[in-house]
């Protein structure tokens, strides 16, 4: 019964083992996730800055176009200055033109702004994208670092999995389908270390009769809480 006790106690190392390597590799795509989200933030940023320059220029081009339709305009009207026949005609037209040169003045005071604008924000955008190389860089390195962790994990399954495969050959059947009905039910623990009348499993305390004959580890003995199977060290 030793012997078997003693298989159980190394089957729930070895599983110890392979569970916390599978959750590893079961996690890499949720770590590679969690870092894409700031390059994927910064990304759209950048984005974001692109289209508002593009409008920008959009702006700024319709602006040029009217200073170019309002000058072809006051062209016009003073070629046609000296066929005014009267003073109040001549000052009527006189005041249309200063209107359209005001609305020039003004039309360049906003192109001059949207020049600003566009300028301010061409130095943000360098700036992102400097980010967004930086965030791929990065991930880029995550994820061959990642790459190397899994590989390694599997080639480290595989020898444990061979470990695992040597000691269940020397359990008993019914043995190990109770010790595999405790690790899903256990959280992954079937076997646990008993000490100083505490069950190691669920942090429960035991009888002292009860604990005195789990130090013995000559029999398989369950806790009476969580039923895991209790062993005591060669301590």
């Amino acid at each position: 019964m030793k012997e078997l006790l003693n298989n159980l106690v190394k089957l729930q190392e070895i599983d110890t083992r392979i569970l916390k390597k599978r959750h590893f590799i079961e996690k890499v795509p949720a770590r590679i996730f969690e870092v894409d989200e700031p390059l994927k933030l910064a990304r759209l940023e950048l984005e974001g800055m692109k289209q508002k320059k593009d409008l920008l220029g959009k702006k700024k081009l319709e602006k040029e176009r009217r200073l170019e339709d309002i000058n072809e305009k006051i062209k016009k009207m003073k070629s046609r200055t000296n066929d005014i026949k009267t003073n109040k005609e001549y000052q009527a037209h006189l005041r249309e033109i200063e209107s359209f040169e005001k609305e020039i003045s003004v039309i360049e005071e906003e192109i001059l702004l949207l020049m600003d604008e566009a300028d301010n924000l061409g130095k943000l955008q360098s700036a992102r994208e400097e980010k967004v190389r930086a965030e791929m860089d990065r991930l880029d390195a995550i994820k061959k670092e990642l790459d190397i962790e899994v590989v390694r994990y599997e080639k480290e399954l595989a020898a444990l999995n061979g470990e695992r495969s040597a000691i269940t050959a020397s359990i008993d059947p019914d043995v190990y389908k109770l010790y595999m009905g405790l690790l899903r039910s256990g959280s992954g623990i079937a076997v646990a270390m008993a000490g100083n009348e505490v069950c190691g499993g669920c942090n429960m305390n035991m009888p002292p009769q009860l604990f005195a004959e789990v130090r013995k580890n000559e029999e398989l003995i369950q806790c009476p809480q969580c039923h895991r199977i209790l062993y005591c060290s060669g301590e």
